[in-house]
């Protein structure tokens, strides 16, 4: 054994964090148990959390050598004060960093390296996502020793639950004075599910062993994929991919095979050509300005929001998702449906009277729109919120029928909107780029502003239309690129827009 834990009076201080459904709980009753089949004296208690929200369970056990008498122990952990502490999520690890509870000169830190995101990081208007690369780093430099691998992965490979990996990485950290056997008896002491937990404690064993992986990073922009189907579509497929090799920059072509692919998959091969029409037309004057002395910024930034503006988020879409076999398939395996287990769906749908318009062919649409009190009487009609079970056929047949509304897409209203603001926004775009060519480039970036469909769309829109209207005010300054990327960096930062409104009050100011 390596036990080299500092202790005082032979206490052993162990934290464990997890969100709901991570078996935290499972892993204390099992420490309490090796311990006390060791001769140990344990106590564990439990602070709850609400999961993901204000923080995780902090479960707590101390431990100490049993001497026939009941030991005073704590019932919290205290900052620098916890010789052990496990994580069930790599960023509850940076928590228990951020807490205190890991120290340099005492703390073996055990944490699993997968992701499970916290609602904050999924409701940011931007990438919220947190960066997993400086926990790691911080953690190789707070910890004592930092043990860590994807144990969710080994446990779900194993057909078992992560609270078996965390005990196997427990075990193989060395730092109980219990032999590896020990911990597999205790497993063994459950009665349930025991073949699977002992598969993930061992395969978790041998992986925190090995050296703690990098964390992954952007996956590289794939090539052009290899189309397959009728002899004639896959000749014009080609025939969109040869013109991207042929006429466009080296520096943008990955991006354009990749958006050309995805304008494709949102509605057919006439809009790709629509999709590479413009990027032609932003290369050209990309060129013209002498672009590829900044790596042709203008046209690769193009190839990336050209697609994602033209494959917009609307009832079509949403119901040909909600409708493909593999989300059903994904669904199950999130969930682990057994093959006996029936698998029921229940979906929230809440249309507004702007989604239902926007259905509408062009023409009808607008009539309802431009009549404020017809459009708000069928509004109090459709704008509730509805529980619908799209595991069944009624409900299943009716957003497939909508998936399949594609080929009358271009003569519904939303899309004239949608086609309406992109030619004003690449309108924009070349104008100011003739006077500030990285100007030019972040009015391409702030499409990202726009996402969504409902609510969320409006509130996007609302925020690039607030974030543009400082253009006026930065055409001509040669750092007017940089504040433009400050006021949509704000407007991404939060949801109410008061990040916003100070920035564009500071530029107002200069």
């Amino acid at each position: 054994m390596n036990m080299q834990l500092p202790r005082q009076n032979q206490i052993i201080k162990l934290a464990i964090l997890a969100v709901g459904g991570q078996g935290g709980g499972v892993v204390s009753d099992w420490i309490v148990h090796l311990a006390e089949t060791n001769g140990w004296y344990a106590q564990a208690t439990s602070v709850p959390g609400v999961a993901q929200r204000t923080g995780a369970t902090i479960y707590y056990v101390e431990m100490v050598p049993d001497r026939g008498r009941t030991p005073v122990l704590a019932l919290m952990p205290s900052p620098g004060d916890v010789d052990i502490v496990i994580a069930a999520e790599l960023m509850e690890a940076g928590r228990a960093m951020m807490r205190g509870l890991v120290t340099p000169e005492r703390t073996t830190l055990i944490a699993s390296s997968h992701r499970a995101y916290a609602v904050s990081e999924k409701v940011a208007s931007g990438n919220g996502i947190a960066d997993a690369g400086k926990v790691i780093e911080t953690a190789r430099k707070t910890a004592r020793r930092f043990v860590a691998a994807d144990l969710e992965a080994i446990a779900v490979k194993n057909g078992s639950v992560i609270s078996a990996s965390l005990f196997g990485a427990l075990a193989a950290a060395d730092v109980l004075p219990f032999t590896p056997e020990s911990f597999e008896e205790t497993i063994k002491s459950g009665g349930k599910g025991i073949a699977a937990s002992l598969r993930a404690f061992r395969e978790a064993y041998d992986a925190a062993l090995a050296p703690v992986p990098e964390p992954a990073g952007a996956e590289p922009v794939s090539a052009a994929p290899v189309p397959t189907g009728p002899e004639k579509l896959t000749r014009q497929y080609r025939e969109l991919i040869a013109r991207i090799d042929g006429e466009l920059p080296a520096e943008a072509r990955d991006m354009a095979h990749a958006g050309l692919a995805k304008v494709i998959a949102f509605q057919d091969l006439a809009y790709g050509e629509e999709y590479l029409g413009r990027l032609v037309r932003i290369s050209a004057l990309d060129h013209d300005l002498g672009g590829d002395g900044k790596d042709r910024a203008l046209t690769r930034e193009a190839a990336k929001y050209i697609a994602n503006a033209m494959a917009y988020d609307d009832v079509i879409r949403v119901a040909r998702i909600k409708t493909q076999s593999e989300r059903f398939h994904r669904v199950r395996d999130e969930v682990r449906v057994r093959d006996e287990q029936v698998l029921k769906i229940t979906e929230f749908m809440h249309p507004r009277m702007e989604e239902v318009c926007g259905m509408l062919p062009a023409r009808l649409g607008r009539f309802i729109e431009v009549r404020p009190r017809l459009f708000k009487a069928l509004d109090r009609i459709v704008n509730r919120g509805r529980h619908v079970r799209t595991d069944k056929v009624s409900w299943f047949a009716t957003l497939y029928v909508l998936g399949g509304l594609s080929r009358l897409r271009r003569r519904l209203l939303r899309h004239q909107v949608e086609q309406g603001h992109l030619e004003r926004w690449l309108g924009e775009t070349e104008r100011v780029a003739r006077l500030n060519y990285d100007l030019g480039v972040e009015i391409l970036r702030c499409r990202r502003l726009i996402k969504g469909y409902s609510d969320t769309h409006a509130r996007g829109l609302t925020r690039y239309d607030r974030v543009l209207s400082a253009l006026p005010m930065l055409e001509q300054r040669q750092d007017g690129a940089d504040w433009l990327r400050r006021l949509r960096d704000a407007a991404l930062k939060d949801e109410d827009g008061t990040a916003l409104a100070g920035a564009l009050k500071t530029v107002e100011s200069l």
